[in-house]
C-alpha cells in the first residue's frame, strides 16, 4: 500500500513516528519543529505543518541561530533522548544554523536541522539568495552546513528521501555519533508528490545503546586503578548524557576517590558529597587543581579533554601519571595516551565498582583527609565571595551568584555559555542536582543562553529555569525574549549589566592588550573606548519586548527581585549593575594556566611582562604519551 504526499508531508509524517528507548523508557524522537518562513520552505514543509499540525507541534522563532539554541536546550534537558527540528528558508535563513549547528555538534547533542535549499531541477537559476559557484554547479550556502554536521544529505529527489531520513534518525540516537544533523531540502522537491511505502510512516524505536566494558579493557583498568596511590577522577559531560550520576557516587563513595568536573560534568555529584572536590581547570577550584597536580592516576569519565580542563597542557604534572578514560566513543577513549575503556559512562562505572568492591579496594585515610580539608577550605573561600556585609550597597557578580544560590533548591536550573560568568560559576557555584548546572563551555556561544532556556523549560516546565546574561551576550541575541511572552514559557531573565566585555577584558590585560576595545563606552580622542559609558538601558529594551523586569541596585534589592521572580508564572527578567568590566569579578583568581598565545616582539611595557610570563608557563607544558 501506497499514500501519495509531498516530500515535505512525508517528513513530517515519518518525523511525527520516530522514538527512542533506553532503559525501557520511549518517548518521541522529534517534540516539534521550530521555523522561520521564506519562500525556500513556505510552500514545502510550512504546508506540511499545516497539514499535520496535529502530529508535529510548532514554534516560531525570531532568528534561526537561536532556534537551534533552543533546540539543543531541549535536547540537553530530554538527555539526549528527544530533540526537535529546525527549518528555515535558503539563504540567510540556512546560513543562520551554522553556529548553533557547530554547538550542537561540539557538545554531542542532537538536533535535526532541515534548511530549504535552491532549486534541484535549477529551471529557475539563479533564485533569489542564491550563491552562485562557477566552478561547482552542484554547491549552495547549505553546505557551509557539512564540516559542522555529523550527517548531511541533500534530498535532490523524493525517492532520495527514505535512506536520508533513516540515516538521520541514525545518527541523532547514536550516543557516539549524535549531533547536528542536516537535510537539505530543495525547494522544489519539498512540493512534489510521490507514492510513499505506508512502511515509511509506521512507528520506529530506536534503541540508545549502553555497551558494557571489554573484558580485557575493564581487567586492565581494575589493575591500574588498584595500583594507584593518589587517583582523581575527572568528571565530563558524557556523566550526565549516560545519566550516570548515581553509578558515579557509587563509584566515588566505594572508593573514596575524588571526582573533579569539566563545565559540562558539573553536578556529576552533588556539591555536598563527601567525593566531590569541585571544578577542574583553569576556571576549577585549587582543591581539584592541586589533586590533579599530585595524581598519579587520572580517571577520565566522558571528557574530551580540552586545554581548559587540561590547562593547556600544564595541569597533570606528576611524575608518571597515567590515564585511564572511561568513554562511549573510542576517538576520546584514546586522548593523552590513555587507557582505554571504551563504554557507556553508567555501564563502565558499574562495572568498575562491583570490581573494586569484591578487592575492598579504597584509597588511604591521608588520602581522603587531605582532599576533604582542602575542600572545606575552598568553600570558605566561596562563602566569603558570596557573603554581603553591605546589603545596601551594589553588589559584585559573586554576590549576584551567592543571593541566587540562596534561593534556589534541586529544581530549579541555571543557564550560562560565555563571559565571565562560567568562571565565576564553575569555581563557585554548589550544584544541588544533576542537572541544575548548564553550561554550554564546549562552543561558549554567546547567545545562547535565552533560547535555551526555553528549550530546557519546554522540556521541564515544571522546573526554575534561569538564564544568566551577561550585557554583552544579551546584546547578541535578545529577540527569543518575544518567543518566551508568546508562548508563556515562564524563564527567568538574569541579567548582569557591567559595561562590556569583562571576561576578554580581563585576559587582554593578562597577554599585553591592556583592554583594549572591550569596555562598552565613547571613544576618547585618541581612539580608544575610555569614555563614559553608554547610556543604553538593557532593561527598558527587556521590557520593550514584553518581559517583566524588576530592577535592583543592591544586594537587599537583588534578594527580593530574585524571590519574585522565582514565583513568577511569565517570563520575568532582574536587572542588577554590578562593577564595571574594566573591573575585577571579585572571585578567586585561576587556579590553573590557560594557553593564550602573546605577542613575541612588542614595545609596549605590558606586553613585554605578559609574553616573560607566558615563556614561563609554557615550558611546564608536558606531553603525555
Amino acid at each position: 500500500m501506497t499514500t501519495r504526499l509531498t516530500v515535505a508531508q512525508a517528513l513530517v509524517r515519518f518525523l511525527a513516528a520516530q522514538y527512542t528507548e533506553r532503559d525501557g523508557v520511549r518517548q518521541r524522537l522529534i517534540s516539534a519543529t521550530w521555523g522561520i518562513f521564506g519562500h525556500g520552505n513556505v510552500a514545502g514543509l510550512g504546508q506540511a505543518l499545516v497539514e499535520y499540525g496535529d502530529d508535529m507541534p510548532f514554534h516560531q522563532g525570531r532568528n534561526e541561530q537561536s532556534m537551534v539554541h533552543a533546540a539543543v536546550g531541549y535536547a540537553r534537558q530530554s538527555g539526549r533522548l528527544s530533540t526537535q527540528a529546525v527549518t528555515t528558508s535558503i539563504g540567510p535563513g540556512a546560513t543562520n544554523l551554522v553556529t548553533g549547528a557547530a554547538l550542537a555538534t561540539i557538545n554531542h547533542l542532537p538536533v535535526l536541522l532541515l534548511p530549504g535549499d535552491i532549486f534541484a531541477t535549477r529551471v529557475a537559476d539563479p533564485v533569489l539568495q542564491q550563491l552562485e559557484v562557477p566552478y561547482a554547479g552542484d554547491l549552495s550556502v547549505n553546505d557551509c552546513l557539512r564540516p559542522v554536521s555529523k550527517y548531511f544529505d541533500r534530498v535532490t529527489r523524493p525517492e532520495a528521501l527514505i535512506p536520508a531520513a533513516l540515516q538521520a534518525m541514525r545518527v541523532l540516537t547514536d550516543p557516539v555519533e549524535t549531533g547536528a544533523v542536516t537535510l537539505a531540502l530543495p525547494q522544489d522537491v519539498q512540493a512534489e508528490a510521490h507514492d510513499w511505502p505506508d512502511e515509511f510512516f509506521a512507528e520506529r524505536t530506536w534503541t540508545v545503546r549502553r555497551p558494557g566494558a571489554d573484558p580485557t579493557e575493564l581487567a586492565e583498568a581494575i589493575s591500574v586503578i588498584r595500583s594507584a596511590q593518589r587517583p582523581l577522577v575527572i568528571a565530563g559531560g558524557g556523566v550526565h548524557h549516560s545519566r550516570a550520576e548515581e553509578a558515579l557516587a557509587e563509584f566515588a563513595s566505594a572508593t573514596g576517590i575524588p571526582v573533579a568536573s569539566t563545565q559540562a560534568g558539573k553536578g556529576s555529584l552533588r556539591h555536598d558529597h563527601p567525593q566531590d572536590v569541585g571544578g577542574v581547570g583553569h576556571t576549577g577550584t585549587a582543591t581539584a587543581n592541586e589533586l590533579a597536580r599530585q595524581a598519579d592516576l587520572v580517571i577520565g569519565v566522558g571528557t574530551r579533554y580540552t586545554d581548559f580542563t587540561t590547562a593547556s597542557g600544564t595541569l597533570f604534572a606528576g611524575d608518571g601519571v597515567r590515564f585511564l578514560n572511561l568513554n562511549i566513543a573510542p576517538y576520546d577513549g584514546h586522548k593523552l595516551a590513555g587507557m582505554p575503556l571504551v563504554a557507556d559512562a553508567r555501564s563502565g562505572l558499574t562495572e568498575l565498582t562491583e570490581a573494586l568492591q569484591l578487592h575492598a579496594h579504597r584509597v588511604t585515610s591521608v588520602y581522603a583527609d587531605e582532599y576533604t580539608l582542602d575542600k572545606e577550605r575552598w568553600e570558605q573561600r566561596v562563602d566569603a565571595c558570596y557573603e554581603a556585609e553591605e546589603p545596601d550597597i551594589r553588589p559584585t557578580q559573586p554576590q549576584v551568584l551567592g543571593a541566587l544560590d540562596a534561593l534556589v533548591d534541586e529544581s530549579d536550573v541555571i543557564i550560562n555559555a560565555a563571559g565571565s560568568l562560567p568562571g565565576d560559576l564553575h569555581k563557585l557555584w554548589r550544584a544541588r542536582s544533576r542537572d541544575q548546572y548548564h553550561l554550554e563551555y564546549g562552543y561558549s556561544c554567546m547567545g545562547y543562553e535565552i533560547p535555551a532556556a526555553i528549550g530546557v523549560k519546554m522540556a521541564a516546565p515544571d522546573r526554575n529555569v534561569w538564564a544568566l546574561v551577561g550585557d554583552g551576550t544579551y546584546l547578541m541575541m535578545p529577540t527569543e525574549i518575544v518567543t518566551a511572552v508568546q508562548e508563556g514559557i515562564a524563564i527567568k531573565l538574569l541579567l548582569v549589566q557591567n559595561h562590556g566585555y569583562a571576561s576578554i577584558g580581563g585576559l587582554s590585560e593578562t597577554v599585553g592588550g591592556e583592554r583594549f576595545g572591550t569596555a562598552y563606552r565613547y571613544q576618547s580622542d585618541d581612539g580608544t573606548y575610555t569614555g563614559a559609558p553608554l547610556p543604553v538601558d538593557l532593561a527598558a529594551n527587556a521590557a520593550s519586548l514584553g518581559m517583566r523586569v524588576l530592577r535592583a541596585k543592591t544586594v537587599r534589592d537583588l534578594r527580593a527581585a530574585l524571590e519574585q521572580a522565582r514565583a513568577a508564572d511569565t517570563p520575568t527578567c532582574v536587572y542588577v549593575e554590578t562593577e564595571t568590566a574594566d573591573t575585577v569579578s571579585g572571585a578567586p583568581p585561576a587556579q590553573a594556566w590557560w594557553d593564550v598565545p602573546v605577542a613575541e616582539t612588542a614595545t609596549r611595557a605590558s606586553a613585554v611582562k605578559a609574553r616573560e610570563l607566558y615563556e614561563r608557563h609554557v615550558s611546564t607544558r608536558r606531553r603525555h604519551l
